[in-house]
């Protein structure tokens, strides 16, 4: 089966998909700390303050999710978007309105629970849920969504502010959800899609479907969540702090605006590719590669301080996020099984809300102590670099795990 020709005959699924993972960029980092220096002149905030208050509500929102995130087990795909598009359209509305730093905090807290979180989490488990051995390419398809959010809502949303001030932005934002994307993504996942074990082109590895509690015994958990969430960690660090190092390097914040485009096209070239990739070696396969250009970008944006270095780390960048998002929505199915999918996945997610609020928090505390920004993204790429060689022996671990299962699932009972 061609790729045109899968989506083709799943256009609606994968449709539902991408937008709901398209409209998430709205909670997104990257999104809205393009509002950080006006959030920080009106209230008043160091960069430390306003990182460890964003920490705060992303921390906030990663403790509610494991529990909330169940829902996506207990209800549709469509019950779900109806609850969570309307309450990220309501924070929106609270951005724009705020005047109070609590309000503020909670503002964050909705932003990233139901932008980043459940957004995502209702996406991704759908996704996995409905396609077996197509998966990889239609989460591939999924994941680019948000790398489609980061190439155009930054550029969008900086002329509009400049237009009619960062708040009405925010308005406009909140209609956009309750206008384009609450008709549009219930109308796509308002159908079911059954999964099929076996379809051209792919192959459906036989697995148990593990509890969220067995999965949280087995160490190779913790393990495989050491890579995956380097990148949310460092790319949300960056974008956070992005007019920061803008002003640190006295670059163009518009021309630093448009290297999101780079990084998205790199993004959605190695995510398609990685889709191809997943279906016919396996995500845990790809594991060991995947930090590798991550850890290039940040090496390269630690040491260079011409602007075309933001450049060079966006597209590196790009191709590592690419990867690592289909890695991410095709690694827990393809290791846990889909029966508890949900449960999962909102640990896993969790984990990576948790990740991009210690990034701006501990970053932006460390600035403040007059540790250099460029020597903490220096940092952050060595740990790439060892992230990789950790992910080569869980690779191997996974794999031989998987073979065992398989032949003792196949060694006939006495």
């Amino acid at each position: 089966m061609s790729f045109l020709t899968f989506l083709r005959d799943n256009a609606r699924w994968i449709a539902g998909g991408f937008l709901l993972t398209f409209f998430s960029s709205y909670g997104q980092t990257f999104f809205i700390a393009l509002s950080a220096g006006d959030i920080r002149a009106e209230y008043g905030l160091s960069h430390g303050q306003w990182g460890m208050l964003y920490m705060l509500a992303t921390l906030a929102s990663a403790l509610t999710l494991p529990k909330f995130g169940q829902i996506v087990d207990r209800w549709s795909a469509h019950t779900v978007t109806l609850i969570i598009v309307p309450v990220l359209a309501l924070a929106c509305v609270m951005m724009a309105l705020s005047q109070h730093i609590l309000l503020l905090v909670i503002t964050i807290y909705l932003l990233r629970l139901f932008g980043q979180g459940m957004m995502s989490q209702n996406a991704f488990t759908a996704v996995g849920r409905w396609f077996a051995a197509q998966r990889g390419k239609a989460l591939s398809v999924t994941a680019i969504g948000v790398n489609a959010g980061e190439a155009l809502f930054p550029t969008l949303f900086v002329f509009a502010a400049i237009a009619i001030g960062w708040r009405n932005s925010w308005l406009l934002v909140a209609a956009s959800l309750i206008v384009i994307a609450l008709p549009l993504i219930s109308s796509l996942v308002a159908v079911e899609r059954a999964p099929r074990s076996s379809e051209e082109g792919g192959q459906l590895p036989a697995v148990r479907d593990w509890t969220r509690g067995e999965a949280l015994r087995d160490p190779y958990f913790y393990l495989i969540l050491l890579g995956v969430m380097a990148p949310g960690f460092i790319g949300t660090t960056v974008f956070f702090h992005q007019v920061y190092l803008v002003e640190l390097r006295g670059w163009s914040i518009e021309v630093f605006a448009t290297t999101f485009m780079l990084s998205s096209t790199l993004t959605v070239i190695s995510a398609l590719i990685a889709g191809g990739l997943v279906d016919r070696y396996s995500a845990v396969r790809l594991l060991p590669a995947f930090l590798i250009p991550l850890g290039i970008a940040c090496l390269i944006l630690s040491a260079v301080e011409a602007q075309w270095s933001a450049f060079a780390f966006m597209g590196f960048m790009g191709l590592s996020y690419g990867v690592s998002s289909t890695l991410f929505g095709a690694l827990w199915p393809e290791v846990y099984g889909t029966r508890y999918l949900g449960a999962i996945r909102a640990v896993t997610v969790a984990i990576m809300v948790f990740a991009t609020a210690m990034g701006p928090g501990i970053t932006g505390f460390l600035i403040d102590l007059g540790v250099p920004y460029p020597l903490q993204i220096g940092a952050m790429g060595i740990y790439c670099f060892c992230a990789s060689v950790l992910m080569y022996f869980v690779s191997r671990g996974l794999t031989a795990r998987s073979l065992q299962a398989s032949r003792a699932s196949a060694t006939p009972q006495p």
